[in-house]
């Protein structure tokens, strides 16, 4: 993980509208949030595996995900690059059972803090750059 200082950090904004205005430059919500934080998401490789990802928590109001009724507060933290090194194809450990496809569906990372090359980190703080010109116009 690579911390990036943007002039987006200590922003407080209402959920809804960074919502809105983050998915403009291709970001989603991290699907980890919980009704107090969250992160908002891009990917900068095709493979999914390097990510920007900016961290937010909820300072006042309830966020219920993706839903247009938060009247959540959000406080913007500082964003940060990281990349995660999946198994590909089957688990070679896995055992079938009914319960268990219902919950262990998918593989743990091979390494979920890898090392991040010098050119998605450089390719991240360009994407910020710009999403900062934006949100300070």
């Amino acid at each position: 993980m690579i911390a990036i200082i943007s002039e987006l950090e200590n922003k407080v904004e209402e959920f809804v509208a960074l919502h809105d205005f983050f998915g403009g430059f291709d970001f989603t919500l991290g699907g980890n949030w919980d009704y107090e934080h969250g992160y908002f998401d891009r990917f900068l490789d095709d493979a999914h595996m390097v990510w920007l990802r900016i961290p937010f928590e909820v300072t006042s109001g309830t966020m219920d995900g993706d839903s247009a009724s938060s009247n959540a507060i959000v406080k913007v933290g500082s964003p940060f690059v990281l990349k995660h090194i999946y198994n590909e194809g089957l688990d070679p450990e896995a055992v079938p059972n009914v319960y268990g496809s219902l919950i262990n569906q998918f593989q743990e990372p091979v390494d979920k803090d890898a090392d991040i090359e010098a050119h998605w980190v450089e390719q991240a703080k360009h994407i910020l750059q710009e999403v900062e010109m934006s949100f300070l116009q």
